[in-house]
């Protein structure tokens, strides 16, 4: 067993053993700061759809109403102000440039932004937090996550199903995604050591309520 199907497997039993709360627990914390990416979770749903062992209303529900609560969360946090952002959202390995720019993006596009930001990598992990900052109506930005959120996991999922019901086709070229999967890998064990001295370096600076 390569990589790729190690991985995949791997993946796809953990998702089966923590069951649809697992699914409203791992989007919960994806529509938050944490670096839960999406894409490590709704494909394996979506294998299991396949396989029958999920059911997939009830993996729709239990994702779209993770991807609510955990962007209720961060919507909670941006409206106590950036102090208690920058304050706590270090635990979660918080990158302050990151959240800058993804402020700078929900002012130029407004309300819209927390809809299409579902579908942006990285941003729609931290969307909600301008949108409290900037007092957002809860009722739309609600709205905007739930119908955004719902697509873009359900276009995981169907990906997962596809993937799956190709998989013995898949499984003749996964020796050539294995290298893929290695230099991703690679890729974001770099990118999680960055954080990490961002966040230890963000810990170390003064905070807003003590600089001159």
């Amino acid at each position: 067993m390569g990589i790729t199907e190690a991985l995949c497997y791997y993946n796809t039993q953990f998702i089966n053993s923590c069951s649809y709360l697992g699914v409203f627990v791992l989007m919960t914390l994806e529509s938050m700061i944490a670096p839960v990416p999406s894409e490590l979770v709704m494909p394996f749903a979506g294998f299991l759809i396949f396989t029958g062992q999920f059911d997939p209303w009830a993996v729709l529900i239990a994702s779209s109403l993770g991807s609510i609560v955990g962007s209720l969360i961060s919507y909670g946090l941006g409206v106590l102000g950036e102090p208690v952002v920058y304050r706590y959202g270090r635990y979660l390995l918080l990158n302050p440039h990151h959240l800058e720019w993804t402020h700078k993006f929900f002012e130029r596009h407004g309300g819209k932004t927390i809809f299409i930001a579902r579908f942006i990598p990285v941003v729609r992990h931290l969307i909600s937090i301008p949108a409290g900052l900037a007092r957002m109506p809860l009722i739309p930005f609600i709205l905007y996550t739930l119908v955004g959120a719902t697509m873009w996991n359900m276009f995981l999922v169907y990906c997962g199903m596809r993937l799956k019901e190709n998989w013995r086709i898949v499984q003749q070229y996964t020796h050539i995604l294995d290298y893929f999967v290695v230099a991703g890998l690679l890729a974001a064990a770099v990118y999680l050591v960055w954080k990490l001295k961002a966040a230890q370096t963000l810990k170390g600076a003064p905070s807003q309520e003590e600089a001159p």
